[in-house]
């Protein structure tokens, strides 16, 4: 099965509509299934004095509230049409994740077919009915949060009307960059069995190997931030990965599942040419007189490309030998 692969474009643009077109063009040279923005309205986010997250502080300087921050990265309504018009011309899909209910029902009436919830989000009951309202396709993050939490925000999405089919968990930890030794990645298959639910991963950490490693565990989409530069001014660039670095994820993505195969064991007929090079046989350890029985002691096993494969080991020990063989030569019954 196809892994999706979004592309995480986030606030990475700035504020900039430019910058966010030329993050659609790479994602879709990447030829990333999505790119995926954040859509809300400041005023209805966050609270004007909120403090900066440790990340923020560590990322951003000279600005003293998330308020302020968000509202300088926040996209219209005209920017979102115009991102989702260069989506379609570069034929890479659109994809958002609001973080207030007039954000919710203005991705509604821009036809998404898929709405993304913020790790934030998972215990926001009021948005997770408006949510589960639409009866989108519903792709829940799952950072900071317990089993338990999980569990409800599941409850009160399919009570609100989305199908249990249409919905997809990712695993994540939200650090920015995430600590290698506290991703988790055995979340991702404990989560599937858990709850009987596709699972995805949403990567935070630098470098493109837990990603990579996720797909190997069953994650169904992996999300990753990129950027146009790592050395810009913001929240996320350092943790993103590069233009160049989210090709080199999607190409490594498609590759896996080139090597996955199927659920059985068999081999490919291309393999089957080598059998007689690489199998054994079954050959006079040392001289044989005719009359004498097989055993252990005057018969091995080798390379020889012809005669009785070894399988039939234990059907030629203790017969009679009909014929004279010589040290080395392959035996016949």
């Amino acid at each position: 099965m196809k892994t999706v692969i979004i592309a995480e474009a986030g606030v990475n643009h700035n504020g900039s509509i430019s910058k966010a077109l030329k993050l659609v063009n790479y994602a879709a040279k990447a030829q990333a299934d999505y790119i995926k923005f954040q859509t809300y309205v400041t005023e209805d986010l966050v609270q004007k004095k909120l403090q900066l997250a440790n990340y923020q502080k560590e990322n951003i300087k000279n600005v003293s509230s998330q308020f302020k921050l968000l509202k300088k990265y926040e996209l219209t309504e005209n920017d979102h049409k115009k991102i989702i018009k260069r989506c379609k011309l570069k034929k890479i899909k659109f994809l958002s994740s609001p973080f207030d209910l007039k954000s919710i029902n203005f991705l509604k009436k821009l036809g998404l077919k898929t709405i993304k919830i913020p790790s934030g989000e998972i215990t926001n009951i009021p948005y997770l009915k408006e949510i589960g309202r639409l009866k989108l396709r519903v792709i829940l993050s799952t950072g900071m949060s317990n089993v338990n939490e999980i569990q409800k925000a599941i409850q009160i999405l399919k009570n609100s009307g989305t199908k249990k089919r249409n919905l997809i968990l990712l695993h994540c930890n939200t650090e920015y960059p995430a600590n290698l030794e506290k991703l988790n990645l055995k979340s991702i298959p404990f989560l599937r069995k858990k709850f009987k639910i596709s699972v995805g991963y949403s990567d935070h950490s630098e470098g493109i190997t837990a990603s990579i490693a996720a797909v190997a565990l069953g994650a169904s989409v992996i999300e990753k931030h990129f950027t146009l530069n790592k050395n810009l001014k913001g929240p996320d660039h350092k943790a993103s990965l590069s233009p160049k670095e989210l090709i080199t994820l999607v190409r490594q993505i498609r590759n896996l599942e080139c090597m996955f195969g199927s659920n059985n064991k068999k081999p490919y007929k291309e393999e089957l040419k080598n059998i007689k090079y690489i199998r054994k046989y079954i050959v006079a350890k040392k001289a044989i007189i005719k009359g004498q029985f097989f055993d252990d002691s005057n018969l091995t096993t080798k390379r020889s490309g012809k005669g009785i494969p070894a399988e039939n080991w234990l059907k030629i020990l203790g017969k009679k030998s009909k014929y004279n063989f010589s040290t080395d030569e392959n035996i016949k019954i």
